[in-house]
């Protein structure tokens, strides 16, 4: 009789020798000095299998087989040095850890215990809990941490009441007996030593058979994808300003605020090369769900109050004595600083390097103001001081109102 997770021993006819049986104690022995040994056992975090002599193996499938118990087997469950510190991290993220396991409950606590997890000294045996209830296996499974002798099936059913109860649940495992969990489960994490049946189920599979490489999984998922917020905020804040600009130009038939090359340096300084270093950078930020409509949030509010003010600048610096250039580059001015903020607001919270990024795109611009060969390659053509004190004071409005109006709309971070 091979071994069955939920049957938990397997067994074998030996003839004249006799039937023999090996599995879980607190299974095959109905109480005694050796249960009661096992169980102190299991106790200290061992794992413990009892070695009986049955009448016979039919009646043992059937449950009625007369056991005696010959000798217990003591296994020693080494921690991984790494197993602690990971399950703090998940931990310090508001990840709730649930231990679900087929030994012995009383080992499993002991275990769960040494790791410091937060209730693992009440275990649950899973034999107990109401399985015809999916509610009541709901509640169990949210107040307590530990489970010992859960079926492959009750596996599953946890993934299933958990999610029920509004949890995303990742569920990790190396063997056949948690294909179904995995399977059903919103994230599957297989162990790469595991059986091929758990890592085709899997969505991902920890090629190096450590569970400390869940923190860098877990820590690229979320560089991906706030950096890909980071970037689309900087993009569709462009492509705003460009839509509400055609549109004004279109309606109102006045001039174009600036040319192509203006909008070439400005693209460059406040996205083309922000954009490289926010799309590769690290990051600790949890993700969130409502990716697409937070960037709509933030880019049409900016965007349009961008177009607003650089078309309020071209107007109040146009002069019809002044040339066109001079007040293309009053504009190029409020688009500069007003888009520059907006990638203020982006990286934000500035660390050391974000700020020295912001900062060097700043001391680009005004160096290309300075150095002649920039300033004619880019077109650009001061006018007087009054030109370049309305489009700083333009600018200074803008930025305060796209504050408000991001930070109203909930995507501002602090």
């Amino acid at each position: 009789m091979p071994f069955s997770s939920a049957r938990k021993w397997s067994g074998a006819d030996f003839g004249e020798r006799g039937t023999w049986l090996l599995g879980a104690p607190d299974v095959l022995l109905k109480g005694g000095d050796a249960y009661d040994r096992a169980a102190e056992l299991a106790a200290s975090g061992a794992r413990v299998l009892a070695l009986c002599r049955a009448d016979s193996l039919d009646a043992a499938e059937r449950g009625h087989a007369v056991v005696e118990p010959v000798a217990l087997v003591t296994f020693c469950q080494p921690i991984r040095p790494d197993a602690r510190e990971t399950l703090r991290y998940f931990a310090e993220q508001g990840v709730t850890v649930k231990v679900i396991s087929g030994d012995n409950p009383l080992a499993v606590s002991a275990i769960a215990a040494g790791l410091g997890i937060p209730g693992a000294e009440h275990a649950v045996d899973a034999r107990t809990l109401p399985h015809d209830d999916p509610a009541a296996l709901g509640e169990m499974l949210d107040s307590h941490t530990v489970f010992g002798r859960v079926t492959p099936q009750q596996k599953r059913e946890f993934v299933t009441a958990l999610q029920a109860r509004g949890h995303t649940v990742a569920m990790t495992g190396d063997g056949v007996n948690d294909v179904l969990a995995l399977k059903d489960a919103d994230l599957g994490i297989a162990m790469g030593a595991g059986s091929p049946a758990t890592k085709a189920v899997a969505q991902v599979v920890l090629l190096d058979n450590t569970f400390a490489t869940l923190p860098h999984v877990v820590g690229e998922g979320r560089r991906v994808l706030a950096n890909i917020e980071r970037v689309s905020n900087l993009f569709l804040t462009k492509t705003f300003y460009a839509i509400v600009l055609s549109l004004l130009v279109g309606v109102a038939g006045v001039a174009f605020p600036f040319a192509p090359r203006h909008s070439t340096l400005t693209n460059l300084l406040v996205i083309g090369i922000p954009a490289i270093f926010l799309a590769l950078a690290p990051t600790l930020e949890r993700s969130q769900p409502g990716f697409v409509a937070r960037v709509l949030r933030f880019a049409v509010p900016a965007g349009v109050l961008c177009a607003l003010a650089v078309m309020a600048t071209f107007w109040a610096a146009h002069d019809a004595a002044a040339p066109l250039l001079e007040n293309q580059t009053a504009a190029v001015i409020t688009l500069f600083l007003t888009t520059w903020w907006v990638l203020v607001l982006i990286a934000r919270p500035l660390n050391w390097w974000r700020g020295v990024l912001v900062a060097a795109m700043a001391a680009l611009f005004a160096a290309g103001f300075a150095l002649p060969f920039v300033r004619k390659f880019f077109a650009l053509e001061p006018g007087g001081l009054g030109d370049v004190l309305t489009a700083v004071g333009i600018s200074l409005v803008a930025a305060v109102t796209i504050s408000v109006a991001v930070k109203l709309a909930g995507t501002l971070r602090p």
